[in-house]
């Protein structure tokens, strides 16, 4: 019952609340949104920020480590691991994991109903998820990586990676030398 509460609570009010780059205004909001969340995520750290316009199915299986954030407008499905300090951008989108049926060509695709896909999406440590990245259910990006703005992750990305693009492709590793840059 308490868990019906705070998922009206949060989705009739609390995610409607000003982002949290106001002052005073924005921390507060945060912070009833952050309360609705620490009640529905299996695990969510003290330090975590749930932008707004943020959803996240009914919260039950998901974990967003220390200092992570939901982006304003994103979506993430139940079944995610956010690690530690990983920033997401707005508009950031992960699939649910929830799938149509399509092996069968002798019925039409929506008559062959639909399949759970159980694979977790993973997000590691210290990475940085840009504006408008779509991720597809049961991914994982490697810690310390970072996906480029409009990119569509339909692989894993190693470790220490930068991926860029659609589908996303890694284009260096952080690290390495830029000669343009870097010298």
């Amino acid at each position: 019952m308490k868990r019906i509460f705070f998922l009206c609570f949060y989705y009739g009010f609390a995610r409607f609340l000003p982002g949290s780059h106001l002052k005073l205004v924005g921390k507060i909001c945060g912070r009833i949104r952050l309360f609705c969340a620490k009640r529905l995520f299996k695990k969510c750290a003290n330090s975590a920020n749930i932008e707004r316009m943020s959803s996240f199915g009914d919260g039950h299986d998901i974990e967003i480590g220390e200092f992570s954030g939901l982006g304003k407008n994103s979506h993430v499905p139940n079944n995610i691991i956010i690690g530690d300090n990983v920033m997401m951008g707005p508009y950031v989108f992960v699939t649910d994991n929830v799938t149509h049926n399509y092996n069968r060509v002798d019925i039409p695709m929506i008559h062959q109903g639909s399949r759970i896909i159980k694979e977790r999406t993973i997000i590691g440590n210290d990475v940085w998820i840009g504006r408008q990245v779509l991720i597809l259910c049961g991914k994982k990006i490697g810690a310390h990586s970072i996906i480029g703005a409009g990119s569509v992750v339909a692989k894993d990305i190693d470790e220490y990676s930068v991926a860029v693009g659609n589908p996303c492709r890694v284009v260096k590793k952080r690290g390495e030398a830029d000669d343009k840059r870097d010298g």
